[in-house]
């Protein structure tokens, strides 16, 4: 989706959805239980759409592109496989052990295919990426990661001002290290817990010298609380925050 008005002349601002529209895990199939709200697995491409609209609605002077990752995670005769090594856009070689870390799959060759495409100013993803981050932060907060300081700040302070409020976790090479696989460029999951953070080390390597920015919406893409504006499950988390962020720094700038 490219909104491209004539008064905009700057760079693009580029936005990445996971886009998972059923993800019954794979051969690495989740357990029964709320398997039903896999549904909702794609609230990242979700926002990406809604926030195209607000932006086209109230006719926003600045250039932005959406690209959405549209898929199924199904078990079938031709599903991947755990122990199958993939081939990514980038040509990086990916280790699958866990079919339910496909996310991250999707999100690496939306990335790369941005990048070559468009090449933005900038580049945020929003993905439902990680059980881990509803552990972490629970509903209230998504998880931020970013390789751009500048970047967390205008987030943080768009989602203060929205509340749909971001929380910095950290990018560190040690934690990079527990992604390397013996027999590919990468393994789709880490070894020692921090499953949050892994994922994103593992989008980062999908990402050049681009300022880049990774909120993972698991914990809050839907909620069982009724909400003002949204009532109950899905609740478009992203739209106000991205609304606002590219309204405040990038809109005639």
């Amino acid at each position: 989706l490219e909104y491209s008005p004539a008064s905009a002349s700057d760079k693009t601002v580029a936005l990445v959805g996971k886009g998972v529209c059923f993800d019954s895990g794979g051969i690495s199939i989740k357990p029964s239980a709320d398997m039903d709200e896999m549904k909702m697995d794609m609230g990242g491409s979700a926002a990406v759409c809604g926030l195209m609209y607000a932006l086209a609605a109230r006719e926003a002077k600045v250039n932005v592109v959406g690209v959405v990752g549209l898929v199924e995670n199904m078990p079938d005769g031709n599903a991947q496989r755990p122990g199958d090594v993939v081939t990514s856009m980038s040509g990086q070689t990916i280790e699958i052990l866990n079919t339910d870390a496909e996310g991250r799959l999707v999100l690496a060759d939306a990335l790369w295919y941005t990048q070559l495409t468009f090449n933005p100013k900038l580049i945020i993803d929003l993905a439902t990426l990680t059980g881990a981050i509803s552990v972490s932060l629970g509903s209230k907060y998504a998880g931020l990661f970013s390789n751009d300081e500048g970047l967390v700040h205008k987030l943080r302070q768009a989602g203060e001002e929205t509340k749909e409020q971001v929380w910095q976790l950290p990018l560190d090479e040690r934690y990079d290290k527990d992604i390397n696989s013996p027999i590919a460029d990468m393994k789709n999951i880490g070894d020692n817990g921090a499953g949050s953070i892994t994922a994103a080390q593992f989008l980062q390597r999908f990402v050049n010298k681009k300022p880049w920015a990774h909120l993972d919406i698991a914990g809050t893409a839907w909620t069982s609380e009724p909400r003002t504006l949204s009532g109950r499950y899905p609740i478009g988390f992203g739209v106000r925050l991205l609304n606002a962020f590219v309204q405040k720094f990038y809109e005639n700038k």
